[in-house]
């Protein structure tokens, strides 16, 4: 009986080699894949504000006053599964699934589909500053990466459906096939080709309607246009993406910071302990830094800054429209905080969501500034909080595009695409000068492991040094005689260069053929000269834990070499060739290549 499922499992994929075309195939898994994200998605939602419901109707109804510690119950709930049950360090969402996409062919391991849907829920749902959204993509990836080994698909249809997998997600939660087709290509760092396109639209589509058929029509955001663009405005929304840009500049930075501060602090619990207390004082100052934000956004969008402000020590100040700009701007300062302590403190989450929010409050900011400096400027607070937010979406995860097709059609504010570009080309172009890299890719750009549209740089990055180290060359000690040499070494050798090693296996030189070849008839010589005479330093050497393959495609480059050692824990262990290294690389563009 234990047999049962692989034989069917066998039968099945014969009968589809037989019966479906692989191109018909692909497709098929693509709408499969993008209904089982939609429906993470909608787990994730429902579970999350059924927390948030239990303790607003229930703990909070009773004292507000414990918003301090409702995340460090929330944090410990996750901490305590982390340990126990799940055991491995929770990695952030995006992140992980890029290095599984240029490290390991697109293979997640199976209990990354669950952890998501429990970890994600008791962060947000007590009090977490992060988002939804990239647990969704973490385990709409690790869905589809399981589901097409489990098809047998190769890995670069496998990279292909968990992109698939990741747009069907972001069409779930948002209700935006659109954005999410555009992120996974901007994001992933897909070809948009047909090949890569129609996959991806199937998936978002059958996403979307899954969301559509579990929670109905309604958008996540209410907005009815009451200002149109008008030219005289681009210069204010210059101005926005300007400020949008130092913000996404700040909001990485931030992260960046405050994640090394926590580093210290080897302890999980200590993690815990300072930054669930970090984030209830400012929960405490800060209301609407609660959970995911939505609430405030809408109230921003309906003009409605008190109730997006919350009870808050300040209430008595509030009729200063100043002193609301200052607990505005105070959001947009703090939310990046609360998100990084957040994770820093252990809890599992996105940043996407956080951008969101950091960016309305920061539009709604700027536009109720120029709408009060006395000089006569009124510009729309509603279209500056909406616009805001795609401002800081392509500044601090470098998607321009996403940003301008997500929030126009999660608002369907499509008449606001003049400024919606304006902004989020400004942003980006400003922060992309200044941070090369996002929060998503620094650390995969800093150990090679990092997928671009660059194709050349994306085959070097796919490519492992494995796959081109030799190791059929004979080795030689420096003290040994010309005709130890030849006779042991160069006699078997089918190649033209000798690795001089010593007792310890550790490279002391290399001799080339070319070197001893006028003394090799010469019988006389034999005992007289040594493998030392002949030894020279190598040109270049490759360090195997150090050097990813764009370094070493450079070594080759730069030396002039054909052959290079290779070094691990100190010690030789085979030499990459040029020859080698080239006819991979071929290889690799070929079948990388659509």
């Amino acid at each position: 009986m234990g047999n049962q499922p692989n034989n069917l499992l066998t039968r099945f994929l014969k009968w589809r080699y037989k019966h479906i075309s692989h191109k018909t195939f692909t497709h098929l898994v693509s709408v499969a894949l993008g209904f089982l994200a939609g429906l993470v998605s909608v787990t994730l939602k429902n579970s999350t504000y059924l927390i948030e419901s239990t303790l607003e109707h229930g703990v909070l109804f009773l004292s507000t006053e414990l918003y301090f510690i409702l995340p460090i119950v929330g944090l410990t709930l996750v901490f305590l599964y982390v340990k126990y049950i799940h055991k491995e360090r929770l990695e952030h969402a995006v992140s992980s699934i890029l290095y599984a996409l240029s490290r390991k062919k697109g293979i997640i391991t199976a209990k990354k589909i669950l952890t998501p849907l429990i970890t994600a829920p008791l962060t947000v749902g007590f009090g977490g500053s992060v988002g939804l959204l990239g647990p969704a993509v973490a385990s709409g990836a690790a869905l589809s990466s399981n589901v097409s080994r489990l098809l047998h698909i190769s890995s670069k249809e496998r990279s292909l459906l968990i992109a698939c997998a990741s747009a069907g997600a972001i069409a779930s939660v948002f209700q935006a096939p659109i954005a999410a087709i555009i992120f996974a290509v901007e994001v992933f760092s897909l070809d948009l080709t047909m090949i890569s396109m129609l996959p991806l639209l199937l998936a978002s589509i059958s996403g979307v309607l899954t969301s559509y058929f579990f929670l109905g029509d309604e958008s996540l955001f209410t907005f009815d246009l009451q200002d149109s663009f008008e030219v005289r405005d681009s210069f204010y929304y210059i101005l926005l993406g300007m400020g949008t840009a130092m913000a996404s500049i700040y909001f990485s930075k931030i992260y960046f910071t405050i994640m090394r501060w926590f580093k210290p602090l080897r302890s999980p619990k200590y993690r815990l302990l300072v930054g669930g207390l970090a984030i209830g004082v400012m929960l405490y100052f800060i209301p609407p830094l609660y959970g995911e934000g939505f609430g405030f956004i809408n109230n921003l969008l309906d003009g409605n800054h008190l109730k997006a402000l919350g009870v808050t020590p300040f209430d008595a100040y509030t009729g200063n429209i100043w002193v609301v700009i200052g607990l505005l701007f105070g959001i947009t300062l703090f939310k990046a905080v609360a998100m990084t302590t957040t994770f820093a403190a252990g809890g599992a989450g996105g940043i996407f969501i956080p951008t969101m929010v950091m960016g309305s409050a920061l539009g709604n900011v700027m536009a109720k500034v120029l709408n009060n400096l006395g000089l006569g400027i009124s510009v729309s607070e509603s279209n500056f909080t909406l616009v805001g937010m795609a401002g800081l979406i392509a500044g601090v995860i470098h998607a321009p595009l996403t940003a301008i097709f997500l929030i126009a059609e999660i608002t369907g504010g499509y008449d606001l695409f003049v400024p919606l570009m304006i902004t989020a080309a400004m942003s980006y172009l400003i922060t992309r000068s200044t941070m090369e890299h996002t929060i998503y890719t620094k650390e995969l750009a800093r150990i090679g492991a990092l997928l671009t549209h660059n194709k050349d740089q994306t085959v070097l990055t796919l490519m492992e040094l494995d796959e081109v180290i030799e190791t059929e060359f004979k080795t030689v000690h420096k003290d040994m005689t010309l005709g130890q040499m030849l006779h042991q070494s160069v006699a078997k050798s089918p190649r033209n260069i000798f690795p001089v090693v010593d007792g310890e296996g550790k490279l002391q030189g290399i001799v080339l053929l070319d070197d001893i070849r006028e003394f090799m008839f010469d019988t006389e010589l034999y005992d007289k000269l040594q493998v030392s005479t002949f030894m020279q330093n190598p040109p270049e050497q490759i360090f195997y834990e150090q050097d990813n393959m764009k370094k070493v495609m450079r070594k080759f480059q730069d030396s002039g070499a054909w052959n290079l050692p290779v070094i691990r824990e100190g010690k030789y262990i085979g030499f990459v060739s040029k020859s080698k290294l080239l006819t991979a690389y071929r290889r690799k563009l070929i079948t990388f290549t659509p």
